[in-house]
Order: C-alpha cells, then sequence, then structure tokens
C-alpha cells in the first residue's frame, strides 16, 4: 500500500527553524522529522511513499533522496502553489493506486496504521480517519461517531456541552479510496476537512479510535515535548536502540568532562566542559560546544552551536551554529534561530523568537 504525505506548509509556526529548513526535514533530536513518519510507515507494511511538497521542495528532495536510506521509495509531487489538503491530494492522483493512506506532515505517531487499515476493509469503508483522545480539543475541533463508528458529524468550535463527551480529534491519519478523488474539484486549493469530509457523514467515512501516542509538533513548544518523549522512550521509535539503561545516549566520539543527566541524546563530536552540566532533558546536537560552568536543562541545542561559560539554558532551542556568549540565559521557551551570534550578558525568554544571522552585543536584550 502507498501513503501520501501531505507536506507542503511553510511551517510558520515553528519559526525560526523553518525560516531556512523546510518543516519535513526540521532536525527532530537526530534526524530530519520526517524520518520518524517514514519509519512507522514503513512498520505497518508501507514501502511506497509520495510526499507533497510545497515551501523548498528542492531542499527536501537533497535531504531524502529516493528514500533507500529509509527503507521506502520516495517520490515527489511539488505544488505550483499551496493547494491545501484535498488540493495536494488531487493534484497527486497519478500516483495513487486505488486505496492509499494519507498523513499530515507534522505529527509524530505511533499510532496502529495496520489495525486502521484492517478496520477500513472490515466495514468497506470509503474513508477511515484515525481519531485521537485529548484533554482539550478546542485548538482541533471533535469528532462525533454512531454507535457502528461512522463519522455522524465535525464540531470545530466544540462548547462545554460537547466538550463533556469522549474528547476525540482528527489525528491526520486517512485511509481513503480512490473514487473519493473524483469529489474534489481540480486546479483550486480545496481543504479536504471542510469540502470533502461534509460530503461523507453518515455515507461511508468511519473513525478509527487509535490508542498510542499522538502529537502534533507544529510549534516550538510541541517540537519539545516531542524531543523529549523520544529521548525518554515515550513514544516507540528507533531511537530507543540507542539509549543507554541510565537513559543516556552518547556517541563515543563526544568529549564528556561535566555532569550528564539523563534523559539526555548526546551527538558526535559534542565536547561537555569540566563544571558544566546537561540535562535532564537535554538534547545536544553534532559538534555542539558547552563550555565550564554552563547549565543546560529541558533544552534542545542544535549542531554546531557553542554555549559560553556560565550560561543558563532552559526550556529552549537553540539552532545550529548559534553562540551564546558567556553568562547569558536563554530560556522561558525561546528558540535561536541558525547562526545567531549573543553577546555576554544577555538575557532571552518569554518565547523571545530570535531570526537567522542576528547579532548582539554584549548585555544588549533583557527580557
Amino acid at each position: 500500500m502507498q501513503a501520501l504525505i501531505l507536506a507542503g506548509g511553510v511551517g510558520t509556526r515553528l519559526r525560526p527553524l523553518t525560516a531556512r529548513v523546510p518543516k519535513p526535514v526540521v532536525t527532530l533530536v537526530d534526524r530530519p522529522f520526517i524520518a520518524f513518519m517514514l519509519d512507522w510507515l514503513r512498520g505497518h507494511g508501507i514501502d511506497e511513499v509520495i510526499l507533497s511538497c510545497g515551501f523548498l521542495a528542492t531542499s527536501v528532495r537533497a535531504v531524502l533522496g529516493d528514500g533507500a536510506a529509509y527503507g521506502v521509495r520516495l517520490h515527489y509531487v511539488d505544488e505550483p502553489e499551496p493547494l491545501g489538503t484535498g488540493g495536494a491530494l488531487k493534484y497527486a492522483a497519478d500516483l495513487l493506486g486505488e486505496r492509499f493512506v494519507v498523513c499530515n506532515g507534522d505529527v509524530l505517531t505511533d499510532l496502529d496504521l495496520s489495525a486502521q487499515i484492517a478496520q477500513h476493509e472490515r466495514t468497506g469503508a470509503v474513508a477511515t480517519l484515525a481519531l485521537a483522545r485529548v484533554e482539550d480539543p478546542s485548538a482541533y475541533g471533535l469528532v462525533k461517531l454512531e454507535a457502528d463508528g461512522q463519522v455522524s458529524a465535525f464540531i470545530e468550535k466544540p462548547s462545554g456541552d460537547d466538550r463533556a463527551e469522549e474528547p476525540l480529534i482528527s489525528a491526520g491519519a486517512y485511509v481513503l479510496e480512490r473514487g473519493l478523488l473524483e469529489l474534489i474539484p481540480p486546479g483550486r486549493p480545496v481543504s479536504i476537512e471542510r469540502e470533502l469530509w461534509p460530503q461523507l457523514i453518515r455515507n461511508g467515512m468511519y473513525g478509527y479510535v487509535a490508542s498510542g501516542y499522538w502529537l502534533d509538533i507544529g510549534s516550538p513548544e510541541k517540537y519539545m515535548q516531542g524531543s523529549f518523549d523520544l529521548i525518554e522512550g515515550i513514544i516507540k521509535s528507533p531511537l530507543g536502540a540507542h539509549m543507554g539503561a541510565d537513559n543516556i545516549g552518547l556517541d563515543p566520539t563526544a568529549k564528556i568532562s561535566g555532569r550528564l543527566i539523563g534523559a539526555a541524546l548526546v551527538g558526535p563530536g559534542v565536547e561537555l566542559a569540566d563544571g558544566a552540566q546537561a540535562g535532564s532533558l537535554v538534547v545536544l546536537g553534532q559538534d555542539v560546544r558547552v563550555h565550564a560552568g554552563a547549565r543546560i536543562e529541558r533544552a534542545i541545542v542544535l549542531d554546531g552551536a557553542e554555549i559560553g561559560e556560565r550560561c543558563i539554558l532552559r526550556d529552549c532551542i537553540v539552532g545550529p551554529r548559534a553562540k551564546i556568549g558567556a553568562h547569558s540565559e536563554i530560556s522561558g521557551g525561546a528558540v535561536i534561530g541558525e547562526d545567531v551570534v549573543i553577546g555576554a550578558y544577555n538575557v532571552i525568554t518569554h518565547g523571545a523568537r530570535i531570526s537567522p544571522d542576528v547579532a548582539l552585543g554584549e548585555r544588549a536584550v533583557a527580557f
């Protein structure tokens, strides 16, 4: 069976991480994010994947190639303009077979896709939507089911009464029959959620209530959560094989003179100086340098970044090759873009986002 991954968005919510890098290949822990999705699909017998791209599509091809490194055959469809979820599906029609899986490209999950496909076949559905349980569906909208599992309604802004029922939302994974493509008008943007699904209510569209892990990683907060859940093993992934008994994944080329506290993943060529501390919940990418006295906790530091003496990093993301000057504090959900230079004694917090290549002098910022 094939899968189509909808990955044409520009990743606005993740900026500055996506200012230069398309969301599908933004590094998540130690690999392009989409690699986790490809591994999940392959684990359920899907070895042919079509990637619908838009923003910086050439960069996606350059990183992923033909998919051989990930155990799948990858094909690419480049949207000439943003076409929406339904328009992208229609645009890829020539590559799709009689039955296929469609996935949103910003979801980290280990849901049982095989069970969803089996239910689809058993019910004779034309569409089967994976549904996830969440505590607060207000950001997503509710999906309601009949007793036989058919979808009976979509509620975009659930009221208090609606939320009292089982809070099921679309998990962004669909098993579809090819005949549905005829319902999508060609040549214009189309929302599958707003234009196709309403036609299928009580008309062959079923919900599969999934168990397992599901997370939309489209924001810095969720990106951090997904990273930490991966290194803690909360979601099943190949990363688990690289984590030691102390919940530390340590590349043998790393030079660790300071203190490491699990859960932590430390990449090749990392240097953690004497008196520095990293953990718990830390990812240090390839060739990261952490100088003496620095403290890093609940933070992600991407490839080539340098953290100065006695810096404090907490609840933040530091982009590739960024340089953080001595005694600076980065915290409170701040995101530092790639190649940023932060001088000594700066305080950057409260969700601040610093765009790539920005340079700040000593004591330039305190917020």
